[in-house]
């Protein structure tokens, strides 16, 4: 399920830092570990993107002048989800950075046709390498049009696809899966002297490791199911840190969202 979390923004102009995922991953895990006995199963199958407002960008980060603020968030653990929706909206004002919200409603994204090519942005940075590797410096670059980025997309999420309970005869049936980056977007970010590959913060065990995320339009070329399984759980590393979370290109969510009714009630 993917679903977008709508919060009122309670002291317009307040910031929070350029990259942000790491505060909301920090708030995610507090919720699970208060709440763990109540999460039937994993409590790692979920994936998030930065807030989404109307902002201006400063010196110190992004600052948020929208009386709204937006958190897509996804699982394809449905009992998670409605944990954690339950959890969250029995808070009456969270803070994420300096920003003071209080959650407001929740609509279900309503999955689209999926197709064998299908194009992507990512609302969150593509991690491929993992800040723990020890063969690879997690911070090097590695070009998105080059075989072995889109080969070792590939092969993470074959990997995570089995973890869910795929069987080998139908993971061998998603042979087909290409990555191709918008060769104009990378032109022109060329051009502009702008980066989409950035080195980012995140947090594992407590500890602060950096590693480069990619946030680039694409054009996936796979089997529908696969389509479904990276829209819904991410694509690489990091997903539950905020990492790697997709959205289709060209297709507005406000026209695929339906009100999603939260149980508020537990103590």
């Amino acid at each position: 399920m993917r679903a977008r979390i709508i919060f009122g923004l309670l002291n317009k102009g307040a910031s929070v830092p350029f990259h942000h995922q790491f505060l909301i991953a920090g708030f995610v895990e507090t919720i699970i570990n208060r709440y763990r006995s109540e999460f039937a199963t994993s409590t790692d199958l979920y994936n998030f993107s930065g807030l989404k407002g109307q902002i201006k960008v400063g010196k110190d980060g992004l600052y948020f002048y929208s009386s709204k603020i937006t958190l897509v968030f996804s699982s394809p653990d449905q009992v998670f989800m409605d944990t954690f929706l339950t959890r969250l909206f029995q808070l009456p004002q969270i803070e994420i950075g300096k920003l003071q919200l209080t959650p407001l409603q929740v609509e279900k994204e309503q999955m689209p046709e999926l197709k064998e090519e299908m194009k992507y942005l990512c609302i969150s940075p593509m991690v491929v390498i993992h800040p723990r590797d020890q063969e690879e410096d997690p911070k090097k670059f590695i070009s998105p049009s080059a075989d072995v980025f889109s080969d070792l997309l590939y092969e993470d999420t074959m990997i995570r696809m089995e973890q869910a309970g795929y069987s080998a005869e139908k993971l061998e049936s998603f042979y087909k899966f290409q990555i191709v980056p918008d060769k104009d977007y990378l032109s022109k970010i060329k051009d502009g002297d702008k980066k989409f590959a950035r080195v980012f913060p995140v947090y594992i065990n407590g500890e602060k490791e950096e590693i480069r995320g990619y946030t680039l339009p694409f054009t996936l070329y796979a089997d529908p199911e696969v389509q479904q399984f990276v829209l819904i759980n991410g694509i690489r590393y990091m997903a539950n840190k905020g990492f790697g979370m997709l959205d289709i290109a060209n297709s507005d969510p406000n026209l695929r969202s339906i009100p999603y009714q939260v149980l508020t009630s537990g103590g």
